[in-house]
């Protein structure tokens, strides 16, 4: 930003070399800038004194106490040495505690000298204390402050003596600089005035030392707008650059295996929103410029299908298409129906597994190589170095959060043209995750159910209610059905209360010991994993007892009960992808979803949120809100996992929101920001207008988004 805010921080009135290394090791603080962006975690008001007498409740917040000590006493020996001091405010007494630095502390006030001490208040053996304290000299020319920030303190910091009051005063010297004065605007004056932003010094001052409540909420929007704005900048940057860098095949006609699949072979009608999708891939992969779209499906909604019809088109066009899938069994099982699909068009399709036989496997590098194969499908075998394709025009990775983003990469950087990319996942992602996560890509939803699935029933029960849910299993065995059984643990943990699968598979062998039961968990070797999962999928083994090794890659109609053992274990979109197993078939099926009686209100809340809604969408942004977005499954491998400071994802869609459009308008308007030879698409109806930033404010923004993103990757070139 300037040279004022690259300064080391050893520099600061305040700090020196020693402060300055336990800034940088325990808080990341090296410079002026990364102080002054190290803001509060929370502000609390100091515009008033409490009295000792007004204490009450057991949840009480920060407060500062008018008064003085009246004596000091140390008790205990040891390492349980604490130092106890008497204060007073002239009415009632309470109790300071130290536990550490008690030699420092108790000579460093004086009984009858007037203090303010500020702290939380901590309600034990019927009377308050506080804890370490803050404590300052009371000076009657100083009236109450006001707001004040708390900042977040490491345990070695607390130790060495360090308190947010020293971070208040170490801030209040970069702000009285004279250097601080000289601080340019880094968002451009257009995008500050059109959004009604508080300008940066200002926002900075009130962040740490708000005037009021009103100036505070003002300052925190500015912030979280300024965050948003160049994550969204440099996503889109990304996007743009893309399109210029990357053009794609040009698929220009829907052909004969297209056609002849749609009106001779499709075994069911397409729902309204497969078809949707499909004319935006055709869109897509018809302009000249790389398809990198995400396309997000619930469970059973027919990905599969728009994938294998997207396909087609590259078929049709003189290309080959590649498939990856996270295991063998998920690849098997869409080779199978691709394979099925295919034939009686006369497209060539291959399997490419991790188990291919060495024979097998050149035969498939052969056809590969000369265009003999259409379609390919695998597991990571496809992007091992030998394998090379003819002529790759589309690629498609299913469950993409399964695989890192190297490996998505590899696989379609097989030649110097890269292909158009399609990836999928049954995990619903909230709409502000995606517009950060995934807001380089173009998003296709397909949110609609094929006709005749009937709504999967979900039941919370416990434990008491084990007779019952054994009954269910009971009448769907008779019935024909598959059941799953799920556990949060593979053996016995003594410091966990939790259902193990070893305990729960022996249960199960005795209470239904008429029918077959297999195991599958995340510790087996891949053929023992793979054999105990054909065992079901052929309806051998008519019970699987599992852990969530089965959240995604299998695929049994017949499967009509899923349990789920210890289920407030489980985040709600994993519950939602388990309770998918089920439900695939034009039968009735059931998630029966077991908890602790003796739960939280919160865990029963959250769960019964899966017995109201089928709606992955719903649950994933209810998700969201309970575990927040870096909890969420797949964002920490998508390679665009931001650190966001002052931003929450589960709040702030609404600045989100804006933050991007001025990004794209200040893009669009100003072309000089991308690279050379690129130029921003032209504005359609609806979007934002341009904003052409001044000339002199050109480089300030470069500067800013190197500096913010310098260490990330470009991983729009393969997510």
């Amino acid at each position: 930003m300037t040279q004022f805010l690259d300064t080391d921080i050893k520099f600061l009135k305040g700090v020196g070399e020693s402060r300055s290394k336990v800034l940088a090791s325990e808080l990341g603080i090296a410079t002026f800038r990364d102080l002054l962006y190290y803001f509060p975690y929370r502000h609390i008001d100091r515009s008033r004194f409490y009295s000792i007498g007004e204490l009450q409740g057991s949840d009480l917040p920060a407060l500062q106490i008018k008064g003085r000590f009246v004596s000091f006493t140390v008790e205990g020996e040891g390492a349980r040495q604490r130092l106890i001091g008497i204060f007073t405010d002239g009415r009632r007494m309470m109790e300071t505690v130290w536990f550490s630095r008690i030699k420092t502390f108790s000579t460093a006030y004086k009984p009858g000298v007037e203090y303010v001490i500020f702290g939380k208040p901590n309600f034990f053996r019927n009377a308050y204390s506080i804890a370490h304290p803050e404590v300052e000299e009371y000076d009657p020319a100083k009236p109450p402050t006001g707001f004040r920030g708390v900042y977040s303190l490491t345990e070695t910091m607390r130790k060495k003596g360090y308190s947010t009051r020293l971070l208040q005063t170490l801030v209040a010297n970069v702000i009285s600089h004279k250097g601080f004065s000289t601080l340019p605007e880094i968002l451009p004056e257009e995008v500050v005035a059109r959004y009604n932003l508080m300008p940066l010094k200002e926002a900075l001052r009130q962040m740490h030392f708000p005037d009021n409540a009103q100036k505070l909420q003002k300052a925190t929007e500015r912030m979280k707008f300024e965050e948003l704005f160049y994550v969204e900048a440099h996503i889109l940057r990304y996007s743009m650059e893309r399109g210029s860098k990357n053009p794609g095949y040009v698929f220009s006609k829907i052909g004969e295996k297209f056609n002849g699949f749609y009106y001779n072979v499709l075994p069911f009608q397409l729902t309204g929103a497969q078809k949707r999708v499909l004319k935006e891939i055709r869109a897509d992969m018809k302009t000249g410029r790389q398809m990198n779209r995400l396309l997000q499906g619930d469970v059973g909604s027919g990905k599969t299908m728009v994938a294998f019809m997207s396909m087609l088109m590259a078929v049709d066009n003189g290309c080959q298409a590649a498939m990856m899938a996270p295991t063998e069994i998920l690849a098997q099982q869409h080779y199978a129906s691709i394979k099925q699909w295919a034939e009686p068009i006369g497209v060539r399709v291959a399997l490419l597994t991790g188990s291919t036989r060495a024979a097998a496997r050149r035969e498939i590098h052969e056809g590969l190589q000369s265009g003999d194969i259409d379609i390919i499908v695998g597991t990571h075998a496809l992007i091992e170095d030998n394998v090379r394709f003819n002529l790759l025009g589309l690629t498609v990775i299913d469950e993409q959060h399964r695989f890192g983003v190297a490996q998505r990469g590899k696989l379609w950087h097989k030649d110097e043209r890269v292909p158009h990319v399609l990836v999928m996942t049954a995990t619903p992602i909230p709409r502000t995750l995606a517009m950060t996560v995934y807001g380089d890509l173009d998003v296709s939803v397909i949110d609609e159910l094929p006709p005749g699935r009937k709504p999967i029933t979900t039941l919370l029960r416990y434990d008491s209610n084990r007779l019952e849910v054994d009954r269910l299993i009971y009448s769907q065995l008779r019935e024909g059905r598959q059941i799953y059984i799920v556990y949060p643990l593979i053996s016995e943990n003594e410091k966990l209360e939790l259902k193990s699968l070893e305990e729960g598979y022996r249960r199960t062998c005795d209470t239904f010991h008429g029918y077959r039961v297999c195991f599958v968990h995340g510790k087996m070797k891949p053929e023992a994993k793979d054999y105990q999962m054909n065992l079901f999928v052929k309806g051998e083994a008519r019970i699987m007892v599992a852990t969530t090794v089965i959240e995604v890659g299998v695929n049994v109609p017949n499967a009509s009960v899923m349990i789920i053992e210890n289920a407030e274990r489980f985040g709600l979109s994993q519950l939602h992808q388990l309770r998918g197993r089920v439900g695939r078939g034009a039968d009735q099926s059931y998630c029966v979803l077991m908890g602790k009686v003796k739960s939280g209100a919160d865990t029963k809340k959250r769960l019964s949120i899966m017995t109201e809604t089928t709606d992955g969408f719903l649950i994933s942004e209810a998700d969201m809100k309970i575990r927040g977005p870096g909890d969420m499954e797949g964002t920490q491998q998508s390679g665009i996992a931001f650190n966001l400071k002052v931003a929450d994802l589960t709040k702030d869609g609404q600045i989100l929101t804006r933050a991007r459009e001025a990004a794209l308008a200040v893009l669009r308007g100003t072309p000089s920001l991308l690279a050379p030879g690129c130029s921003a698409t032209l504005p359609g109806p609806g979007d934002p207008a341009p904003i052409i930033v001044r000339r002199e404010t050109v480089p300030v923004l470069a500067g800013e988004l190197r500096l913010r993103f310098s260490k990330t990757v470009d991983w729009s070139q393969i997510s």
